[in-house]
């Protein structure tokens, strides 16, 4: 059982810059993957960025080159530095986690925080 909490959404201008953190708690020990997840109304959710524990990273072409991605897994964080914000990254930004399972894995997932951007 993991828990995830998310903290930095807010209300910004276009081209202004945020920062989400994520913070894992619970049965961390081997979580290998961390990112963040968006879903904007009427959309699906879908994958933003994600580090796995060997440093390799992962980013949704939309935000190549304006997002970076940022984990720590000795101490289970991991943080998305936001810039050059558009009003189409409005969403709400959900923090995962995910661990192995036997064959298999598990997610968990953060309870979401609100990203606006807006004049």
């Amino acid at each position: 059982q993991v828990q995830l909490v998310e903290s930095g959404g807010g209300l910004v201008q276009p081209g202004g810059s945020l920062r989400l953190s994520c913070a894992a708690s619970g049965s961390i020990f081997n979580i290998n993957t961390m990112g963040w997840y968006r879903q904007a109304p009427g959309k699906e959710r879908e994958p933003v960025a994600t580090v796995i524990i060997g440093g390799n990273t992962n980013y949704a072409d939309s935000v190549k080159g304006r997002f970076t991605i940022s984990g720590d897994f000795a101490k289970y964080t991991v943080t998305l530095q936001m810039i050059s914000l558009k009003p189409e990254d409005t969403a709400v930004y959900y923090c995962y986690a995910r661990r192995p399972y036997g064959i298999t894995f598990l997610d968990s997932w953060g309870q979401g925080t609100q990203v606006t951007i807006s004049s």
